[in-house]
């Protein structure tokens, strides 16, 4: 049995868990310098965002974290996925598309004019994935990052 529900606060160790094996996946692992601690106060505390748990027999095998932004063109909140994963073992049975169908009604629920996310080009198979959702790439937009010490030394 499959299901999908929102996070609760008991489940940051299975949302860090999760996390840690999407970094393992995108050959990202050691940038993962959360603790279960700061994601609880993050998510659950100030609600910076929010997190769908995919469940099969009530185990975790996926989920997608999201949060608003806000889109001055249009006018209205956006949904911004940040992140969509589904462990190996539990792929090709739809959880990944049923996670993103979730979403979607959220973001219509919520008004929201736009859902958008970031894919690694290398990762071809969720770029196969999130077209045949009709979704479209950003050709002519790069997205640029400004990390921990990259802000430190800017506001100084």
């Amino acid at each position: 049995m499959f299901q999908i529900r929102k996070a609760t606060e008991s489940d940051t160790p299975i949302i860090f868990d999760l996390i840690k094996k999407l970094a393992v996946y995108e050959k990202m692992e050691d940038e993962v310098i959360t603790s279960v601690e700061e994601l609880k106060e993050n998510i659950f505390t100030h609600k910076f965002s929010k997190v769908l748990i995919a469940e099969e027999n009530d185990k975790p095998v996926g989920f997608a974290l999201y949060f608003y932004n806000f889109s001055t063109f249009v006018g209205k909140p956006g949904l911004y996925l940040e992140d969509l994963f589904v462990e190996p073992e539990y792929r090709g049975k739809g959880y990944g598309k049923k996670l993103f169908i979730e979403l979607a009604k959220i973001a219509k629920d919520e008004n929201c004019g736009r859902m958008e996310w970031s894919v690694l080009n290398w990762n071809t198979p969720a770029i196969d994935f999130y077209k045949s959702l009709q979704a479209k790439p950003m050709d002519g937009w790069t997205v640029y990052r400004l990390d921990k010490k990259g802000i430190a030394d800017l506001a100084q």
